[in-house]
Formats: C-alpha cells, structure tokens, sequence
C-alpha cells in the first residue's frame, strides 16, 4: 500500500501535487471548523437553518475526513466528492446566510469558503483527467 501510494504522488506533476494538498489543507480546516461548532454548541448549533441544512452542515463531520482520506490517496473518487461536497456547502451556507443573517458567522468565513470552493471547483476536472491518466 505505501508504495502505491508513493507511485501515486511522485507521478503526478507538481500542480496537481499541491492542488491535492490545498484540498486536504481546506477540507481539514472545515472538519475542523464543523467539529469546534459542535463541541461548543451541541446538535442546536446550526439552529439558524432549516432542518435539512443542519443535518448536511453535521454530515460534514464525515464527508470532510472522507474527502481528506480520498485526495490524500490521490483517488478520483475524493476529487469528485471534493466538488459535490463545496457546491452542496457554498449553496447552503449561502442560502443560511441569506435566510438568516448574523454577525456570530462572519462575513470572512464565508469569503474563505466560497474562494476555497471555487479552486476545487476550477481545478476538478484537470485534476481528474490527470489522475485517470495515473489510472487513479
């Protein structure tokens, strides 16, 4: 396994390489960012929001490590579930924003995550065709 996995990197150009870590750096930041929510605040901390936001913005606990673990193999797979995952997150808490907003979720946060969603989003594809290229 650890030698795929170093097959897996050391064949992908240095773009790819750091897209991939940018993708950990940013998905670990949000699992991060999830888990301190609801640590502090508990399952009603996302009560702004309706109840489907809620319990996406709690599933996040999972699809960001997911996401993390994938890229980190340098699988297609986590490429993909990095771009449903930030459309799905974008669109949500744009929406909550929106619906209800509130100087306790800063405007910053926002800012980072859509600036983050749009370079999953911008780099998705090349990223996929380079590693179905690696047989990823």
């Amino acid at each position: 396994m650890g030698t795929e996995w170093r097959n897996r990197w050391t064949g992908l150009p240095l773009w790819a390489r750091c897209a991939l870590v940018v993708y950990a750096a940013g998905f670990t930041e949000g699992s991060v960012t999830h888990i301190r929510q609801l640590t502090q605040g508990g399952w009603h901390t996302y009560g702004y929001a309706p109840v489907v936001l809620q319990a996406f913005f709690v599933s996040l606990v999972l699809l960001d490590p997911l996401v993390i673990a994938l890229t980190g193999l340098a699988r297609r797979a986590g490429v993909w579930l990095a771009a449903v995952v930030m459309v799905a997150d974008m669109s949500a808490n744009w929406y909550a924003n929106r619906a209800n907003p509130s100087p306790s979720r800063p405007a910053s946060g926002l800012l980072f995550l859509t600036i983050f969603g749009a370079f999953v989003l911008i780099t998705a594809i090349p990223l996929q065709r380079r590693l179905v290229t690696r047989g990823g």
